[in-house]
């Protein structure tokens, strides 16, 4: 019985200590059901979790590319990662009075692997208000009362972002900090990308991606049979292999930059097959 106690004390920790790290600010986009994320309301989430998982804060609701919008303050409650939360007042409206601005309540999920938080809201206040709501955590401060100084490019992003099936700003930074190169090995006197490097690749591609300022160098090495000049253009191949795949799922070709140095960067003797077989290859480093 002692041992159960203190498994169970330190689940009920570990379920408090995460829901306390999804206190803070969080922005993104409010949508009928029928429609996608394009077609919502800019929102912006701003919580404080206790660890008993009592959730207190603020949301602000905007009508895209206006001044318009709702200031409304936030009750629920969280259990495992899984967000219960009303709005209990309208605490300050736009000047625009064609708009109605409903109190909904949320059923929220925080997805760890994705780093959104998505669910479905309803509205006591207004009929047939039924849709989805998916947020992104973000650094920075609630907008408060005030016209929001922002424009909503950020809008535009995050549903780029959701077209791609791109992960949260915070994942991808992890993602990015996380990735480790491998080499992409060839056949003898081959340029053709083998299958089982496609993984690799589209993870790559993922990546780059997910940072529109981040590029990849790409550079192509052959092993020392043939001549200097033939091992130059068969590097070059290898390279443009690569390059030609990247374009091919869509990454921009000024996102990519190519060398090629035939046989003169080995990473191994070329006395052996085993060493001849890994200077056969396409490196790769961000830039």
């Amino acid at each position: 019985m002692k041992y159960l106690l203190i498994i169970l004390c330190l689940n009920l920790s570990i379920v408090a200590v995460h829901g306390q790290q999804l206190s803070g600010l969080w922005k993104g986009s409010m949508y009928a059901n029928g429609t996608n994320p394009s077609k919502g309301y800019p929102v912006y989430f701003e919580f404080d979790i206790s660890k008993s998982g009592e959730i207190t804060g603020k949301s602000r609701n905007e009508k895209y590319n206006t001044n318009d919008f709702a200031i409304k303050n936030l009750k629920g409650n969280n259990s495992s990662n899984s967000l219960t939360i009303n709005e209990t007042v309208v605490t300050k409206k736009s000047s625009n009075i064609k708009i109605t601005w409903c109190r909904y309540q949320f059923q929220l999920t925080y997805n760890p692997e994705t780093g959104y938080i998505t669910g479905t809201y309803t509205s006591n206040d207004c009929k047939n208000q039924i849709g989805k709501l998916v947020l992104y955590r973000e650094e920075g401060t609630f907008p408060a009362e005030q016209i929001n100084p922002e424009s909503h490019h950020w809008f535009d992003l995050l549903v780029k972002d959701l077209t791609k099936g791109l992960n949260a700003p915070e994942i991808r930074k992890k993602e990015r900090e996380n990735f480790v190169f491998q080499p992409i090995y060839f056949d003898y006197d081959k340029s053709e990308i083998k299958d089982e490097f496609h993984d690799f690749l589209n993870r790559m591609i993922k990546v780059l991606e997910g940072h529109s300022d981040l590029r990849v160098k790409v550079t192509g090495h052959t092993d020392s049979d043939g001549s200097d000049e033939y091992n130059i253009g068969l590097s070059k191949r290898r390279a443009q292999a690569i390059i030609d795949y990247f374009v091919g799922k869509g990454l921009s070709a000024d996102r990519l930059e190519f060398d090629f140095k035939g046989e003169r960067a080995p990473v191994d003797s070329n006395a052996t097959s085993e060493g001849r077989q890994r200077n056969r290859r396409v490196d790769f480093e961000f830039i």
